[in-house]
């Protein structure tokens, strides 16, 4: 050991590792600007059954090399009610095949020429405008980052083949698979990348510092310690979500244990293609990252309901589904019968103004409760409506170049602009849950006296928004003026908390920091109201 430079090993090995991870990021960016919007457009439309699911998954996770990143966008679908569980296995295990690709480029051995890539990537991020070259470059930069920092590491490794201890721990975890195991999940838990530790793998393989027996076990480990990622991203969403994440775990520990049960055979297969092919060290340990992932989504893919019935039952209790997708328009209405199709529009605006009026719900809870699920559940419903707001405003523009009765014109002119109101609703409520966080990490405090006047403008104002959408839904006059009426209330009422509150601020009952949270939750309620006296507005001209 006294030959051995320990703080040069450290530092070379921590600042290879750093680069190499700085060169996945940069790839993955870079590819996944280049994809654009497809990658969310490939998950949410690819994935029908659970075959469609794992191409989905390796397609993805191959552009964004991230296996953690398409689990974590996956967790982030299913919370938003854009996929089944079902459905987001299959994209799971297709994203742990997927993960595997940046195993076969560093077996590609062309370390020698990291840096050319990373300069000839560097210049193009510094010297060019057109952001297609500089998306290019921002993957190249990645691309020679990755076997720069590779090339690092395998030289910082190198000395440990002659270090007893590290010999003695190989041969412990050639006789004992599971410490192997251990020590892959723990690595790569701490890391946050399979990739760069199976890059280590493949490097310490290189060098002769771990056998193949001893690396196979630790290459099982770190499939299951990326699987972390996805559990932390899981925390604080929906049962849907959280179930989706420990599947990944699941799928991954289940590989491991059918694998330790057949290593032998497992070892028997890949001596056998390393030397049918001829493959180097970090080939092989390519060759057994992608054999493993395959092989396991085989052996698993048959048995997606027992495994989502088996998450079902480890992760109890009911959640409500926050439906992103419109389920009343029918693009054939639109040929067929306009008519029909405006009606179904109309439907389409109720539903997204109902989920509006729950938003707001959620987040007065919050405000009271300081219970973030009720913000989680709130930025979930202005998530869905954003996507409505999209595809209402599409099936509306479709409709336009129909021929339309004069009726039929003027209606789609006042549920055009409906849709933006509501949309605009979800965004106040949205403005008012940021406030509510600031005032929790500030420790900010509001005086009971303005706890019970927000309370009272947020009821007012939740009863106004509903009774706007409610004159939509039956185009009943009556129930659009009272929204008129109660319109004025809140706008009287947010002049007279203003006024309250400099009192309360004059006589050192309430601080600047309270006062500003609170007047900023006041006016944010108030153009609520303006949004919902718009709504109105467009039933009223249709009696006109």
């Amino acid at each position: 050991m006294e030959s051995i430079d320990v703080q040069a090993l450290i530092f070379e090995f921590i600042g290879g590792l750093a680069i190499f991870l700085l060169g996945i990021k940069n790839l993955g960016d870079g590819l996944q600007k280049a994809a654009g919007d497809r990658l969310r457009e490939i998950l949410e439309r690819f994935t029908s059954n659970p075959i469609m699911g794992v191409f989905a998954g390796m397609i993805t996770t191959a552009l964004i090399q991230s296996s953690s990143g398409t689990t974590v966008l996956t967790v982030a679908l299913v919370n938003a009610g854009f996929m089944t569980l079902r459905q987001a296995i299959g994209v799971i295990m297709g994203a742990n095949i997927g993960t595997t690709v940046t195993s076969f480029i560093i077996g590609f051995n062309i370390s020698d020429y990291g840096l050319p890539i990373l300069a000839l990537g560097a210049l193009m991020l510094f010297f060019f405008k057109n952001q297609r070259l500089v998306v290019i470059g921002q993957s190249l930069f990645g691309f020679g980052s990755l076997f720069f920092g590779l090339k690092l590491m395998s030289g910082a490794m190198s000395p440990l083949r002659d270090v007893q201890f590290f010999h003695e721990l190989t041969v412990s975890m050639s006789n004992n698979p599971i410490l192997g195991v251990i020590i892959g999940t723990i690595f790569t838990m701490i890391v946050q990348s399979s990739s760069a530790t199976v890059g280590i793998l493949q490097g310490l393989h290189a060098e002769g510092a771990i056998s193949l027996q001893a690396a196979i076990p630790v290459l099982f480990g770190d499939n299951i310690g990326t699987t972390i990622t996805a559990i932390i991203a899981s925390l604080g969403l929906s049962v849907a979500a959280k179930r989706a994440a420990l599947t990944h775990t699941m799928f991954n520990v289940l590989g491991t244990v059918i694998f330790l049960a057949i290593l032998p055979l497992f070892l028997t297969y890949l001596e056998y293609i390393q030397a049918l092919m001829n493959l180097d060290p970090k080939m092989t340990i390519a060759f057994a990252h992608g054999s493993f992932n395959a092989a396991n989504t085989i052996v698993q893919l048959p048995f997606v309901g027992v495994l989502a019935w088996l998450v079902t039952k480890l992760v109890p209790g009911e959640d409500e589904i926050i439906e992103y997708k419109p389920i009343h328009l029918d693009p054939l209405f639109i040929e067929r019968s306009p008519t029909v199709a405006i009606s179904q529009a109309k439907a389409e605006i109720v539903r997204m103004g109902e989920y509006s009026v729950r938003g707001l719900e959620e987040t007065c809870q919050f405000l009271m409760t300081n219970d973030r699920k009720h913000a989680e559940k709130a930025r979930q419903i202005e998530g869905a409506l954003n996507n409505l707001d999209r595809e209402i405003t599409n099936y509306l523009v479709s409709l336009a170049g129909r021929s339309l009765t004069e009726q039929d014109s003027k209606q789609h002119t006042s549920l055009m602009d409906s849709v933006r109101d509501i949309e605009r609703i979800g965004d106040h409520f949205e403005n008012i849950i940021e406030l509510i966080e600031f005032k929790i990490t500030n420790k900010i405090e509001l005086s009971d006296q303005a706890h019970e006047d927000v309370q009272e403008m947020f009821d007012l104002t939740i009863s106004t928004v509903k009774q706007a959408i409610e004159s939509l839904q039956e185009m009943n006059r009556e129930k659009a003026l009272e929204v008129l009426q109660r319109e004025e209330q809140i706008d009287k009422m947010e002049r007279k908390f203003r006024r309250d509150h400099i009192m309360r601020m004059n006589e050192g009952t309430c601080n600047g920091s309270a006062g500003v949270v609170f007047v900023d939750i006041i006016s944010n309620l108030e153009r609520i109201g303006d949004h919902a006296v718009n709504i109105s507005e467009e039933v009223l001209e249709n009696f006109n």
